[in-house]
C-alpha cells in the first residue's frame, strides 16, 4: 500500500477548457497523466493537492472524477483556486457516493490517517510578502484558511503529519510566517503544495526548513506522474 501525491490535475473532459494551450509540456496532458496514473496499484492512496478539475459545479467535474475513479487505489482531494464544483463535506459525499465513486475523501478541517501517518490540509492563500499589502477580503480568507489547517493539525493527535496545501506556504526568498508556525507547533514533517507552473517553477522552495520538508508536486513539476512519498 503506497502513498503519492500529485497537484493540478486541470482535468476537463466536462468543459471545453483545457491546458493545452498553455505549452510549456501541457500538450496532451490528459493522456499522459493516464499513463503517470498507472503507477497506482489496489490498496495505494493518492493525494491530488487542488486544482483537480476545471468544472464549475459537480455534475460538469462528474467525467473528470470518473476519469480518476478508473484508476485502482484511494483519492483524497483537497481543494485549489480553480475547485469552483467544491461545496460542503457532506454534499459532496452524497454526490459521490450517488454516483458510484466510492473511493474518495476530502480533507478539509480533517485530518485522514494512513499507516501511522495523519494526512492534513486545506487550500491555503496566496501570500503577501507583507501582510498589510493584502486586501481586508484577502486577510478574510487567510484567516479562515489558517483556522482551516490548524482544525486538520489538531485532529492528527500524536502521528507524524504530512499537510498537503494548494497555494504554496515558502517561496524561495519568503517564508509564510503564520503557517511555518503552525507546521513548527505541531511538529509537522513534510509539505506538498501545488500551484506553481512552468517558468516561475525557479521561484518555489523544495528542501527542509526548520526541520520541515518542502517539495512542489504540481503535475507538469512530475512529469505528470504521481510522486511516491510513503
Amino acid at each position: 500500500m503506497a502513498l503519492y501525491v500529485i497537484g493540478d490535475t486541470h482535468l476537463s473532459f466536462g468543459t471545453d477548457k483545457t491546458m493545452d494551450v498553455f505549452g510549456g509540456g501541457w500538450e496532451g496532458y490528459t493522456e499522459k497523466l493516464r499513463r503517470g496514473f498507472a503507477v497506482l496499484g489496489e490498496g495505494d492512496t493518492l493525494v491530488i493537492a487542488g486544482d483537480i478539475s476545471w468544472g464549475m459545479r459537480l455534475p460538469e467535474s462528474l467525467p473528470d472524477f470518473e476519469f480518476l475513479n478508473s484508476f485502482p487505489g484511494n483519492k483524497i482531494l483537497v481543494r485549489g483556486n480553480h475547485d469552483y464544483w467544491w461545496e460542503s463535506i457532506s454534499k459532496m459525499r452524497t454526490y459521490f457516493e450517488t454516483n458510484g465513486l466510492r473511493n474518495f475523501d476530502f480533507l478539509q478541517n480533517s485530518s485522514i490517517t494512513y499507516n501511522d501517518i495523519a494526512l492534513c490540509g486545506t487550500r491555503g492563500w496566496s501570500f503577501e510578502e507583507n501582510a498589510e499589502d493584502m486586501t481586508s477580503e484577502d486577510r478574510k480568507i487567510f484567516l479562515r484558511e489558517l483556522g482551516r489547517l490548524e482544525l486538520s493539525l489538531q485532529a492528527a493527535g500524536d502521528k507524524e503529519i504530512y499537510v498537503f496545501l494548494h497555494y504554496p506556504p515558502v517561496c524561495r526568498d519568503y517564508f509564510c510566517e503564520e503557517i511555518t508556525a503552525l507546521f513548527e507547533k505541531y511538529k509537522v514533517s513534510r509539505c506538498y503544495y501545488g500551484h506553481i507552473h512552468g517558468d516561475i517553477g525557479h521561484w518555489s522552495f523544495e528542501g527542509d526548513h526548520k526541520g520541515v520538508s518542502y517539495a512542489l508536486v504540481a503535475a507538469d513539476r512530475l512529469e505528470f506522474t504521481p510522486k511516491l512519498i510513503g
